[in-house]
Order: structure tokens, then sequence, then C-alpha cells
């Protein structure tokens, strides 16, 4: 008796907990704010309604952002289809239009006119024209009970595709469907997508990236991360592939933009596409990425990282060719780090063990029916998780360092040629994949250094070989280990792999691909880099992925068994869907926090932190002399706040990867600022949000226009901006001592041309 009434009071004050505690939390989708969440919204601070958020029927904010690319959000801030972005949203387009010639990563990019625009095949911009709860279509005729989860996939995969056509037929429109709740629900996304998208403006990386890899998850932050892009639209204003006769577009909404600024309690609403979070895993999840898949996953990219490091800082063209790579890869490393910090300072497995506990309680005492359902769930977690570890490490050492090597991904994704080539498909279909792959490999050996690579071999395939689990190895691997033991071994092999294979220049790779392109399969696969490729992906496909790929068909059954539980076992809890790179409100306030014991960090940054930071022995941290001489003069125009300029904020807004770029809102509906990143304390938020650490880190909009208008001289972009409430405080203080600083000085911002 004693022990039942401890479980129940476990229960209810885990419920408690979950209901009350995390006041912040949240990825809403827009079309529920109405019935979810407009009374606490408004009650922080949000002097709109959920309409004026969301709408169908008439222009709202939704209409002012966009998914840019594939991993990032952007908002238009002009009637002329103006959109701004993270700088590290933008870097590849940057980066692809740099070279040592015009270095626009180095000194930065700015359009003075609409001709000077930068076309950027291949990138996209996605309005969202609607949403529609379809899952009682979707899940029409697919069974609940006796059915394997490949196979309920697969029905309800047909239903997804008869549903989104239906959707959009008739109509210039696109559409896609997303499960929800782990599959207990699906929403379609009718939606609208141009790819017309030009480079307008970029500040210099010791602007856009300032603070690089050290300030990265980080506040105190000073990063001035944004860049300018323009839509632009056919002549009726819908998506037209690029052409000179394109318009700019005309949106149904943009962002008015505030100068007035933020203060502590000030309501803040982000709205973006943010990617992936796993806020409801259980214990064995969380224990899972905590003690098996973010440690070695860490482990790798450190190691890549060091190399990437030293030869970027020895050419000028490998520092081109690896920017955006080197950055892409450093930001998750850095992320996981801190992500298993924070589950580690919130004890987050013993905190979904004693969730688990109270589930139980819950599943046992219930009726039959309830015992059927939920009683033996946990038990089958746990065993399905024991199940897949071995594989689920494979699996990590297979994408991160195997594939983590450029030359054997790049072989892997030549294998599917010589394929059609041994099965002697029609002449045209071998023709137009050869075509292809052409394409591929000139794209690819566009920022390739096989001198880089081969050092990244090196080091990645010993860990590869011993961290893989010994009965998960390839037995090409295991052979290559035993005729070259040691470190050393593993050099002479990796040496001997780099001069034999014909794939390493871009000259003889195309040949191999023309020779292939002929019928002569071998042309490829005797290549010793192709010979490896082969054994470790063949391997992953017969050995890992099988068993990997039951393992998590079956945790996702069991998991979407779990989220229904949870919903029933707290049906007064509100509870928002894990994020899928769907279109997602979060809401919070501008707050300073407590990283530690006896540290408190105020909740903005401003102009003089940069110069303090000033480093000319540091890339990292390189001021431009530009930026310096404005400091010192303080022509800061209407930019100012008490002296200086504003660069970031912090506030309680829950966000994650997807969310970069996305526009951080007042409550009147005006933009403030653009999301770029959360505090390394708060990291661990794609699985656990905790209020008091979790902090989104934003761009103030003040050091953005400062930058434009001020350091680029670009005026004309802020001119076709609207800019409302401007702060009567903007002339500098007369009385402030004018600080002399000494910068290395740079090369002055580029201009376009």
């Amino acid at each position: 008796m004693i022990l039942r009434l401890r479980l129940a009071l476990l229960a209810l004050v885990l419920v408690s907990f979950l209901l009350d505690a995390r006041a912040d939390e949240g990825l809403w989708l827009p079309l529920l704010l109405k019935q979810l969440n407009e009374a606490d919204m408004q009650k922080k601070g949000l002097k709109l309604t959920a309409d004026q958020i969301y709408s169908i029927n008439q222009g709202s904010l939704k209409d002012a952002v966009v998914q840019f690319g594939g991993g990032c959000t952007g908002e238009i801030v002009s009637n002329e289809g103006l959109l701004l972005t993270n700088h590290h949203c933008g870097y590849s387009q940057i980066q692809q239009h740099s070279s040592l010639e015009h270095d626009y990563l180095t000194k930065g990019y700015w359009a003075m006119n609409r001709e000077q625009e930068l076309p950027n095949p291949g990138l996209t911009a996605t309005f969202i024209i609607r949403m529609e709860d379809v899952t009682s279509q979707v899940l029409a005729g697919v069974p609940t009970t006796n059915i394997q989860e490949a196979d309920r996939e697969k029905m309800a995969q047909a239903n997804i595709q008869r549903v989104g056509q239906a959707a959009v037929q008739g109509t210039h429109y696109e559409a896609f469907i997303r499960p929800f709740y782990n599959g207990n629900e699906y929403y379609l996304f009718v939606t609208e997508v141009f790819e017309d998208i030009r480079l307008v403006g970029a500040p210099p990386s010791s602007i856009g990236k300032f603070g690089g890899d050290t300030d990265n998850w980080a506040w105190p932050r000073h990063t001035g991360d944004f860049s300018v892009f323009r839509i632009y639209a056919g002549p009726d204003n819908k998506p037209a592939p690029y052409s000179k006769d394109n318009v700019p577009f005309k949106p149904r909404h943009h962002l008015p933009i505030s100068l007035a600024g933020v203060q502590p309690g000030d309501f803040t609403l982000v709205f973006g596409f943010p990617g992936r979070t796993n806020e409801y895993l259980t214990s064995w999840g969380v224990e899972e990425t905590y003690s098996v898949s973010n440690p070695a996953k860490i482990k790798v990219r450190d190691a890549k990282l060091k190399i990437l490091a030293a030869d970027m800082q020895a050419s000028d063209k490998v520092r081109i060719q690896y920017a955006a790579k080197y950055a892409s890869i450093a930001n998750y490393w850095k992320k996981w780090m801190g992500e298993n910090r924070g589950l580690k300072k919130l004890d987050a497995v013993s905190r979904k063990q004693q969730q688990e506990v109270a589930f139980q309680q819950w599943a046992n005492s219930g009726d039959e029916a309830r015992k059927a359902a939920y009683g033996t769930l946990l038990p089958q977690m746990q065993r399905s998780y024991t199940a897949a570890r071995d594989y689920t490490l494979a699996r990590d050492y297979v994408t991160e360092a195997a594939l983590g090597i450029e030359l054997i991904a790049y072989a892997n994704s030549l294998l599917s040629l010589a394929d059609l080539a041994e099965k002697k498909v029609p002449a045209a279909e071998l023709a137009t994949a050869a075509a292809k792959a052409r394409t591929g490999t000139t794209n690819f050996f566009r920022n390739y250094s096989a001198s880089t690579d081969q050092k990244v071999a090196t080091a990645l395939l010993p860990l590869y070989a011993n961290g893989t689990p010994a009965a998960l190895l390839p037995a090409y691997v295991k052979n290559l280990s035993k005729q070259h033991p040691g470190t050393n071994g593993w050099s002479a092999y990796v040496a001997q792999l780099y001069t034999k294979s014909r794939l390493t220049s871009n000259e003889n790779a195309q040949a191999v691909v023309n020779e292939v392109a002929k019928g002569d399969a071998r042309a490829l696969l005797d290549d010793p880099a192709a010979q490896l490729a082969a054994a470790i992906v063949g391997n992953y496909r017969t050995a890992i992925l099988p068993t990997y790929t039951a393992a998590t068909d079956n945790i996702a059954l069991l998991q979407r068994t779990y989220m229904a539980g949870l919903r029933q076992q707290q049906p007064e809890r509100k509870f928002y869907p894990d994020a899928n790179s769907t279109l997602r409100v979060a809401y919070g306030q501008v707050q300073p926090y407590t990283p530690a014991d006896g540290t408190q960090y105020d909740f903005y940054t401003t102009l003089d932190g940069i110069i303090e930071k000033a480093d000319p022995t540091n890339p990292e941290f390189e001021v431009p002399a530009r930026l310096a001489e404005l400091y010192q003069t303080k022509n800061y125009g209407p930019y100012a706040y008490k002296g200086s300029v504003p660069v970031a904020f912090i506030a309680t807004n829950h966000t994650t990867g997807g969310n970069s770029g996305s526009p951080v809102i007042n409550g009147r509906g005006e933009l403030i600022g653009i999301n770029f990143d959360r505090n390394w304390e708060g990291t661990m938020s794609d699985i656990m949000f905790d209020p008091d650490r979790v902090r989104n880190i934003t761009l103030d909009v003040r050091y953005l226009l400062f930058v434009i208008d001020k350091f680029a001289g670009a005026k004309h972009l802020v001119n076709e901006m609207t800019l409302v409430n401007n702060p009567t405080d903007a002339k500098p203080e007369p009385d402030k001592k004018i600080k002399k600083v000494k910068v290395k000085r740079q090369p002055s911002t580029a201009k376009a041309g």
C-alpha cells in the first residue's frame, strides 16, 4: 500500500513538472495557435491575434517567412522580395561566388544595383500557403494492429502521395505531408517554391563569423550573422526559373523592422522551420545518444577538424574550398559536446526513468485494454534499444568516419554507374547516368584537395576500423588492418591508395566516367578507392542496415504507441509535436540567465564587446578597419543605444537547427532580430528543455542595419525596408570618450564587380 502511494505521488509530481515548469518550451503548429496558445502568448505580451500570425484568407506573418534552401529560414523585409537570413545559411552561396581574385568570404559582397545581384542555381525559397490535418485520409485503410511497421509505412505513403497530388492539382503549388507525434497524426503543407534567389549582400567573415568556432554555441556573442538575398519571380509574380527578365517578387506580407530594441521581459516570437528534436525519447534513447552516438561522432569530427583547420590556415585556396565544409562539420561537433554536457547536468536519463516509472504505474493501474496496449511497452523498448546498440555504433562509424573521407564518398557515388554498365542497360539510360556523374565530378573537384583528404583518411580509417564492433567490420578492412598494422601501417596504406587511385583528380576521374559510359565497368571497379568504398558500403547494406532498420522500425512503432500513451496519461498537458522541418512558432521573453554558480549573463551585447575581443593575431577575432573607425568616431546613426550599437540579445524561445535565419518578432509583429544560435548550456534542448538554462541567441536588427548602412555604404537596401519605432536616444552620448583601438588593417569591404 505504501509503495503504491509513493508511486502515485511520484506520478503526480512528474505530471505537475511537465505541465507547469517548462514555461517557454514548445515548437507549435501555426494552424493550432488560436486553440492552444493565443491566450498564453497575449498574456506574455503579444498584441496580435493568432489569425494575424497564421491565416489563409489574408496576409499574415507566415507570408513573410520562407524555408531558405533545405535547412534554414529566411524572412521578407520589403515589398520587392528582399530576404534576410544568417551569414552561415548563405555561406555556401557566398563561397561558390568566391575565388582567389574575388574573395567575398573574406571581404564581403554588396550589390549596389539590381544588375549586380548574383544568381544561385539550386537555391530555393519556400512559402507555406496553407496547412491541414489529413490524419484520417493518410491512415484510411491502414490496420491499427497486426501489421509490420514497414508495411504500415508503405500503405501510409501510398495515401500520402494520393492526398498530396489532389491538394495541388491544377495549381502551380507543391505539397508535402509529414507525420507528427511519431505518426499518430499527419499534416498537409501546400507550398509555393521560388527558384530564382539572388545574393544581394554579405558582410566580411570578420563580421559574419566574428568569434568563429570559439564563440559558436556560446554567449556572450558578437557575431553579425546575416546575409541578404532577393527573391525573383516571373512577370505574373509566380515562381520561374532564373531569367534576366524576372522581376523582384511582390510578397503578400513583409515584416516591418523595429528600431526600438528590447528589454528584459519583452515578448519574442520565433517563426521558422526547426529541423529535428526528440523531446519524447525514452531513457534508453537518451542514454544511447549520450553514451554511444555522440561520443563516437565527436571523436571522429574532432580528428577531421584539426586536419582541415591546419590545411586551411596554410593555403587560401584550401581555405575557400573547405570553408563551408568546415563550418558544417564544426557546428554539430561543438553542439554534441554541449548537448552531452547539458544532459549530464540535467541528469536526463534518471529523469526519463522517473517518468517511465510513472507511466508504467499508470499503465498497470488501468483497465484491461490499457494494460494490453501499454503494460509491456517499456520492456519491449528496452530490448529493442539493446538489440540496436552495436548496429547504431557501426552505422555512426560508417557515416562519420568512412564516408567522412571524401575519396571514399565520391567513389561510392560512382558505383551505381558501374552497376548500370555491368547490367548492360540501354545506351540512353547509361548515357544519362554518365552525364549526371560528369556534372557531379566537376562540382566535387571544385572544392576538393586530394592532399588534405589524404591526411583525413590517414586519421579516420583507423578510427573506423577500431571503433566499429569487430563482428560488423568488413572482411576487406580487417585484412587491411592485418596487412598494415598500427598507425604507421594505415599511413602507408593510405599513401598507396591515393597514389594508385585515378579518382583523386578531375581529369583522371572524368576519364574513368567516360570509360564506364562506354560499357567498361572495370575501369571503376578495379580502382582501389572504389574497391574500398564497395567493401564498406556493401557490408553496411548487408550486415548492418537490415538489423539496424528492423530494430529502429520496431522502436518507431513502440515510440508511436508510447506517444499516444503519454497523451492519454496527461490529458491536461498541451503536447507540441517534435520538430520535423515544418513551419513552427516558438515564443518566450527576453531574459538574462545564470550559467553557473556566481556567474550572471546580461541579456544583450554591444559593439564595445567586439572591440574588447579584438585580436589581430587571431583570425577569429580580427576587426575590420572600417568597423573600428566607426567605433572610434561613434558614427552610429539611428542604430545606437546608450552610446553603442546593440549586437545580439537572448530570450527563452525554444529553437533548434533549421531555426537559423528565423525572424525574431516582437509583440506588435515587427522584426527585432534574426535567430542564429543557442547558448552552449542549452544545446540539450533538442532532447530535454530547461527554461532556466535554454536561451536562443538573436542578432539585433539594429546591428544588421548599422553594418549595411554605415559599414557597407548600402543605404539603398535600408531605404527599401519599412523602419518603425525610431528611438529618441539615437545620438551618441556627448560626454562619451572615444577609445582608440589598434586593429589589423584589412582590405576595404568589396563592392560588386
